[in-house]
């Protein structure tokens, strides 16, 4: 059986890219659900699966993370890992989906809900905006100011790993992975039937993306996480399973001194526990071994190899 995948939106259930996922349950905002109602759902989720792993915005509204905390209370349970997210709506969905693409793998509870900070380092993803004057996640300078002010004027936001403001146009695109990776684009409104777009047509091949994956509508949050419903929302990621779970594998183990579980990184994912460093002879391991570490400290490319996946 494999472990529970939640997230907060129904548009962060995004489509696998190939081949069988499962699906990920939906949890529902606190003015759409009844406490008891939320309860009941946690609960039906822990007894089919075993643990349950929550990613969400790090934008969610603070009453909605408050209902998720009171649920685990009431069960009182350390079997569900709640997991804010420093991406863009989009960008948690297509974590969300790597994490149900490795949920049917041979990793434990406790790896699979603290490799999400990991495989965060290797997802890209921006937007593409028609104004940035209430955009606040990346500097904006007195002359984008200016530039939102003239029609069609678009700009390239780049948010994770790095964050980049850019003017689009034919040729401009930022720096991308050095890695195999699917593009899944989001859109407030549908293509324009003419005219270039430089999300697909600029930014997707100049990255020597796999595939493009097109979403409608756009994630519900996106519009308050960018400030302006006119965006393009993009998140380039590894789609390979099997890179993932090298990924993943390749990172060295502990186990969690509070609550027992295995983890990788320098936090466990379901009790939020650090792991000591208190042998300065872990303390000098190489930075790679911690999942908070920059990717560049990680393999900058991937390449598949054979894995374990086996149904629980």
């Amino acid at each position: 059986m494999p472990i529970a995948i939640a997230v907060t939106s129904s548009d962060l259930v995004l489509p696998p890219p190939g081949g069988p996922v499962p699906e990920a349950a939906v949890l529902r905002p606190p003015e759409e659900q009844p406490l008891e109602t939320a309860v009941t759902q946690a609960t039906l989720l822990l007894d089919q699966c075993g643990h349950l792993v929550v990613p969400y915005p790090d934008s969610l509204p603070a009453a909605y993370v408050r209902r998720l905390h009171t649920v685990r209370s009431v069960l009182e349970s350390d079997r569900v890992a709640l997991l804010p997210v420093a991406l863009p709506p989009l960008a948690v969905g297509v974590l969300a989906r790597q994490l149900r693409q490795l949920s049917v793998s041979d990793l434990s509870p406790g790896v699979l809900a603290s490799a999400a900070r990991l495989l965060t380092h290797y997802i890209y993803a921006g937007a593409q905006l028609a104004s940035v004057a209430r955009c606040d996640r990346v500097d904006v300078g007195l002359g984008a100011h200016v530039g939102s002010l003239v029609p069609g004027t678009r700009f390239g936001v780049l948010v994770n790993p790095a964050r980049r403001l850019l003017r689009t146009g034919p040729g401009e695109t930022p720096d991308g992975p050095g890695f195999a990776t699917r593009m899944t684009v989001a859109r407030s409104r549908p293509r324009p039937r003419s005219g270039e777009d430089w999300v697909t047509d600029t930014l997707a091949p100049g990255w020597r993306v796999q595939g493009v994956q097109e979403i409608l509508p756009l994630p519900a949050d996106s519009r308050r996480w960018w400030g302006t419903h006119r965006a393009v929302e993009f998140a380039a990621a590894i789609p390979d399973p099997s890179v993932l779970y090298q990924l993943v594998t390749s990172v060295r183990r502990e186990e969690c001194h509070w609550c027992g579980l295995e983890l990788i990184g320098d936090r466990c994912g379901f009790c939020s526990a650090p792991v000591p460093r208190t042998d300065p002879a872990v303390a000098a391991r190489p930075a790679h071994d911690a999942v908070g570490a920059p990717a560049t400290t990680m393999s900058p490319t991937p390449t598949p190899v054979r894995t374990r996946f086996a149904t629980r």
